[in-house]
């Protein structure tokens, strides 16, 4: 992390960590992996954990467009 950096990991708005957690299994299913019920992703390779993450912040993204748009496709 560059020096100076303060981010971090964790969910900016209070109480959206569980809606995020719902939000990262259902991409996980949805990309066919087995989702790890007991909530650690360690066993996973990288590239699958990474793979989940990049599918959320396009859909994020994707999101926050059509809100941006008015809600048009």
């Amino acid at each position: 992390m560059a020096q100076g950096s303060n981010t971090s990991n964790r969910a900016i708005v209070r109480g959206a960590e569980e809606q995020l957690d719902r939000f990262k299994y259902e991409v996980a299913s949805e990309l066919g992996l087995n989702v790890p019920q007991d909530g650690y992703w360690g066993e996973l390779p990288a590239r699958q954990c990474g793979a989940v993450g990049g599918h959320m912040v396009r859909r994020m993204i994707e999101m926050a467009e059509q809100q941006l748009a008015g809600g048009r496709h």
